[in-house]
């Protein structure tokens, strides 16, 4: 089955995220694939739709953010471009106020998330204001921080308002930040599209798992159960995960239940809700820096040992 790719345009309000999307689907429409469009607007009125071609589908989310508010509504929708409109790839334009792990905890949704690949997560910077955030709000100031750390792509845009210093300390402290992820300079969000079409968000493949985890970023990992598993032992396999494993959130059966669980994960709290349906056995984990590999095999494990 081929799977959907889903790019991320994260940044803050007025960074040049729409001047980038309508680059990328000029590009698409030269390569003749089909794509689709998500677009989170805070506001009750669509903004930036018409930077969408009539041709291309297109979902809107509307007075929230996909992060909280309306993240039923993102699922609703996304499954039906996967399972309607099948695209090759879908674009999300989240609103300036969204951190990275939040949107990728919305659309990562245990019933398809192995129909999707991420490719990853492109935050474009607003240079000049970046360099002057001392006068923004201190959650303003680490919202941007958090959309530079965990971008796989960072654009620093309307760089041709700074001079050649300010241009030299602005990707110093980006880089800082975020050394992994590929940066470039930038005017008006004009980038070589072959840059975003190579990202792979933390990917690896199997071959060069061993030797890469160094730099592994914010990535994403589907287990598919097979079986039922002991509750005790899969907190004890919970307590054993690095810090840096954010969210989890998927279907599971306890060996007791009839029925699946739908567990989920935050800040090292595990929450249970029995459902009274039978539901796909996905697991979806998020986090950074981590050895899918090795949380597989452990998974693995825990079900063999049944």
């Amino acid at each position: 089955m081929n799977k959907t790719e889903i790019y991320i345009l994260s940044g803050f309000l007025g960074s040049g995220k729409t001047t980038l999307l309508k680059q990328l689907l000029q590009d698409e429409k030269k390569q003749g694939r089909k794509v689709a469009v998500m677009m989170n607007e805070l506001g009750k009125v669509s903004i930036d739709s018409d930077a969408v071609d009539e041709g291309v589908p297109l979902k809107e989310l509307l007075d929230g953010c996909i992060c909280c508010t309306i993240s039923d509504k993102l699922e609703a929708q996304l499954q039906e471009l996967l399972m309607v409109e099948k695209p090759e790839a879908i674009y999300i334009e989240t609103t300036g106020a969204a951190h990275p792990i939040e949107v990728l905890d919305s659309i990562l949704s245990p019933l398809f998330a192995d129909r999707m690949q991420v490719k990853g997560i492109i935050s474009v910077v607003d240079s000049p204001r970046w360099l002057n955030r001392n006068v923004l709000s201190p959650q303003v100031q680490q919202l941007l921080i958090e959309q530079v750390r965990h971008a796989d792509l960072i654009i620093l845009n309307k760089a041709d308002k700074l001079s050649e210093a300010e241009q030299a300390r602005l990707t110093m402290e980006i880089q800082g930040l975020n050394s992994q992820a590929f940066t470039i300079l930038t005017s008006y969000s004009k980038i070589a599209v072959k840059q975003v079409r190579d990202m792979s968000s933390g990917k690896k493949s199997k071959a060069s798992r061993s030797h890469v985890f160094s730099d592994l970023k914010l990535s994403t990992f589907v287990y598919q159960f097979q079986k039922p598993v002991n509750q005790t032992d899969f907190e004890d396999f919970l307590r054993g995960l690095p810090d840096t494993v954010y969210r989890i959130k998927g279907y599971m059966k306890l060996n007791s239940s009839k029925y699946p669980y739908l567990f989920q994960f935050s800040y090292g709290m595990p929450l249970y809700m029995q459902e009274n349906i039978n539901m796909p056995l996905n697991m979806v984990f998020i986090g950074e820096n981590l050895d899918w590999a090795e949380i597989e095999h452990r998974l693995k494990i825990l079900e063999e040992s049944i």
